[in-house]
């Protein structure tokens, strides 16, 4: 009987020496050290942040490393653990001749930062090892550039002043502006103000966070990576997008973080969702999901799981039946471990594919995994890779 893969955290010191050996062997010279930034996962608050809304994510203990050291010629030189060949380039030309595929991402952190203190001061040698699952919606770009970010703060002096926040944007930036990929700031943030033990309660309206304590000891987070690749390519995301920000125009507010649940019934903005193609659906979504997200703060606070788990579930239904972003093995993954006995479920990321979350007592998370895995394979789907997530500390250095 087929048992289930398991995706555990690397071990920082050990995943750090074996950096720093690897470093030296391929790049010729020891790193001046070696820094870490971890993925996130999102408990609730889905397709809010672009409507100015609130949501809920955490770091996960799964993290990508980066040994680096630092050059004065404003040369570029970026390896990966995980694929072959080095990639060479300067930063004056980063923006001038584009970047592809995961280099981008390094690259143009380096980018973002010369416009502080010169090309030649951020130029340096790389090498990644990532542990975050790529195209599980877990954030694996962030933690990709996030942890150059702090290396370039620790090592460059003219970085050493810089804030978390203005970190946060310039990765953002990065992302956008380099690699081509249509952030908006939450995974950046979480990376790199996280709060171990704590999940991060976000305003997406000025990108403020509020550590809330996770309460729930005897309970954890399991991550179900789908293996449904994780993409927003096809454009979905941005016509949704384009259907929340045309409804909020129409109703004459700024964002749907202004328009509350008790208001979706009255006549006047019925009449007027009425004529946007497939907003009365998506601005439901995006309403309750704000309730939501406080609603689940507030029974984090209390302790109450069956409370945190509803909700959990409920935000699952919305998005699979308003939102319509869930996908086949989202929906087996939530249905299987609700019926081994989760507490609540639900998927996590933008949808289409990624991944999903159960909040599971501890002493049946093996159960729950198992009965999943079973699931996924009578309907002919991929098995699935299963994490156990803490909330979990903020980038930094680990060497």
């Amino acid at each position: 009987m087929e048992q289930p893969v398991w995706s555990a955290p690397a071990d920082d010191a050990a995943t750090a020496a074996a950096l720093q050996d690897r470093f030296a062997a391929l790049l010729g010279q020891e790193p001046d050290g070696v820094w870490a930034a971890p993925g996130r996962v999102n408990v609730i608050g889905e397709h809010t942040d672009y409507n100015g809304g609130f949501a809920l994510p955490m770091a996960l203990p799964h993290r990508t490393y980066a040994a680096v050291r630092r050059r004065e010629d404003g040369v570029l030189r970026l390896a990966s653990a995980q694929r072959r060949g080095l990639w060479e380039g300067r930063v004056e030309d980063v923006r001038r001749d584009g970047v592809c595929g995961w280099p981008a991402y390094v690259a143009g952190v380096a980018a973002v930062l010369a416009e502080r203190v010169g090309a030649e001061a951020v130029g340096v040698d790389v090498l990644v090892d990532g542990h975050v699952p790529v195209g599980a919606g877990l954030s694996s770009s962030a933690a990709l550039s996030c942890s150059l970010a702090v290396a370039l703060r620790d090592l460059v002096p003219g970085l050493s002043q810089m804030s978390v926040e203005d970190l946060v944007t310039a990765c953002v930036r990065a992302e956008n502006e380099v690699a081509g990929a249509a952030t908006g700031g939450m995974d950046q943030t979480v990376s790199l103000r996280a709060v171990d033990g704590h999940l991060l309660l976000l305003d997406a309206r000025d990108f403020t966070v509020v550590p809330v304590a996770w309460t729930l000891p005897q309970h954890e987070v399991l991550v179900v990576d789908t293996r449904a690749h994780h993409s927003l390519a096809d454009g979905q995301y941005e016509r949704r997008r384009r259907t929340c920000e045309a409804a909020a125009a129409a109703l004459r507010l700024t964002s749907l973080r202004e328009l509350s649940a008790d208001r979706l019934d009255d006549a006047d903005v019925r009449s007027v969702l009425a004529g946007i193609p497939d907003a009365p659906a998506r601005v439901r979504h995006v309403v309750t999901e704000n309730d939501r997200v406080l609603d689940l703060v507030a029974g984090l606070r209390e302790q109450d799981a069956s409370r945190v788990g509803a909700l959990m579930t409920a935000s699952h239904v919305s998005l699979r039946d308003d939102y319509e972003v869930s996908a086949v093995e989202l929906d087996v993954a939530v249905e299987a471990a609700l019926g081994a006995g989760a507490e609540g479920a639900r998927m996590t990321g933008g949808g289409f594919g990624g991944s999903a979350i159960a909040l599971v007592r501890r002493e049946e998370v093996d159960v729950v995994a198992a009965a999943v895995l079973a699931a996924f394979v009578t309907a002919g789907l991929t098995p699935p890779v299963f994490l156990e997530a803490a909330p979990s500390r903020p980038a930094g250095r680990v060497l």
